[in-house]
């Protein structure tokens, strides 16, 4: 298990995952040593500089944002969150997570050479998250040692090439080309914005980036100056409404930093220690704080984008080794940042689309809740409806401009939103209660593949998996494929 370990570790830490595959294209394409060590570390460096990004992104603003609003309006309900249902399945099915996910990303290499699904996933970290929820599911089905490890590599490996297929004739129409795919499990509510933003097709060329500013005011075009403006009115606004609640007075003066992260009536609150004077003598002005936190979102997003950038022009031409010798026409499917730079405008028009739709998501729960059957009340967590959400944006916008951008986003809001909800029973029965994964595809492949292993048990339930994993490679050799494409197009 040591040796699984370590190469778990280096498979889930998306950096190396995808110098490794960076190097292994230049290599198959015989460039000198040089050249290795310059494409793979150029190719990390990006991905650490992504990866900083998001972190920062998310700590200095998105958190702090999603905890004062839900203190603002007074909401309680499940925040949605990947890392909390994984953090609690790893306790007990650590093993088989690290197993599955080993066997799932081989398999996802094999059904990228033997299917019409040329797609290799390289964004570790929901490999791992997507391992650790079909093995959760898998037990309940009565499935344990290999069994339970084989078909989870299968489903893995399936929904790591269906994912990005869906979203692919969109994705080509945001980047311009066919060389590079997303790889996000948020793939059906990207897919799902796209087909959206095509009801607005007439009005595609009329794209978020096109957006028309007076002279006086053209220093929008400036994407940093842009988002800030709009995250600051956005802080501003919510802060307020909280101090107008008495946020400000929710902590008693002198309580210490240990005091308060101890303190379970503070636990939705702590990344607004700083705000609330904890374990500090010197006083933070609530404007002030609003205005940093609002800049600091711009920070995040432009660190991102720069990594994003770095990563394509490594990446892509490294792929080509790939592509050329162990999988002809592979294409990588990267994390869902790598849209955000195609349509930079697109991408917090999306957020705050998808974000308004989450809220009306919730009250349409409240409605259901109050009077007609008991259903779970899912908040609208700030760092799926940013990530997802943005990336739901530059799909309907790629689609159908600026309407299919609103538009799309809107009801992707509601997708994340109603489809935890949906799954929350599922969680429940398998011993997860208040806990729910957020993206799109966990959910999707809660729903169909928790009720079949809640229905399904033993020997026949791998059956099941391992028919799922085959079939796109029956499909391949029977189905005459020029049909089939002149059918997709």
């Amino acid at each position: 298990m040591p040796v699984v370990e370590f190469f778990v570790n280096v498979l889930s830490t998306p950096a190396i995952l995808v110098g490794l595959v960076a190097l292994l294209g230049l290599a198959l394409q015989k460039k000198p040593v040089e050249d290795l060590i310059k494409g793979t570390l150029k190719t990390i460096v990006g991905f650490l500089v992504l990866s900083a990004g998001a972190s920062f992104l998310q700590s200095g603003s998105l958190l702090a944002f999603g905890e004062i609003f839900n203190f603002a309006f007074d909401m309680q309900g499940v925040v949605p969150n990947n890392e909390a249902v994984v953090s609690l399945a790893l306790g007990e099915f650590g093993q088989a997570t690290a197993i599955i996910m080993c066997i799932g990303m081989v398999l996802n290499i094999v059904l990228a050479r033997f299917s019409r699904f040329n797609y290799i996933f390289l964004t570790g970290h929901h490999t791992l998250y997507m391992a650790a929820m079909l093995a959760i599911i898998l037990h309940v089905g009565g499935l344990s040692g290999w069994m339970l490890y084989i078909s989870g590599a299968c489903l893995l490996a399936l929904i790591m090439v269906l994912s990005p297929a869906y979203c692919q004739p969109t994705m080509r129409k945001v980047t311009g080309s066919d060389s590079v795919a997303l790889g996000h499990f948020g793939g059906v509510g990207y897919w799902l914005a796209g087909m959206v933003g095509k009801l607005f097709a007439s009005d595609r060329e009329n794209s978020t980036e096109n957006i028309k500013f007076s002279k006086r005011l053209i220093f929008l075009r400036d994407n940093t100056v842009s988002i800030g403006l709009t995250m600051i009115i956005m802080f501003m606004v919510i802060t307020g409404v909280a101090v107008s609640r008495g946020l400000l007075t929710m902590v008693p003066a002198g309580t210490t930093a240990a005091e308060f992260a101890s303190n379970p009536q503070y636990a939705g609150f702590q990344h607004l220690a700083d705000l609330l004077n904890i374990g500090t003598e010197t006083t933070t002005n609530w404007i002030v704080w609003a205005f940093t936190r609002g800049l600091s979102f711009a920070g995040g997003v432009y660190i991102i984008l720069s990594g994003v950038r770095l990563i394509i022009g490594e990446i892509v031409p490294a792929f080509k080794g790939i592509a050329q010798k162990l999988v002809p026409g592979a294409k990588p499917a990267i994390d869902c940042p790598i849209a955000f730079t195609y349509a930079p405008n697109a991408v917090i028009i999306g957020f705050l689309s998808s974000f308004v739709g989450g809220i009306l998501g919730l009250l349409i729960l409240g409605v259901i809740n109050a009077q007609i059957a008991a259903v779970a009340l899912i908040l609208p967590g700030v760092v799926p409806h940013f990530f997802c959400g943005a990336t739901a944006g530059v799909f309907g916008n790629a689609e159908g401009g600026i309407k299919g951008c609103i538009a799309g986003a809107f009801v992707h809001g509601l997708l994340i939103t109603f489809l935890p909800a949906l799954c929350m029973p599922v969680f429940t029965l398998m011993g997860f209660t208040s806990a729910t994964f957020s993206d799109a595809d966990f959910s999707v492949m809660a729903l169909i593949f928790g009720n079949v292993a809640l229905n399904v048990q033993g020997a026949i339930l791998t059956g099941i998996c391992v028919l799922c994993f085959c079939l796109p490679i029956i499909f391949n050799f029977v189905a005459p494929k020029k049909a089939v494409e002149q059918k997709s197009e």
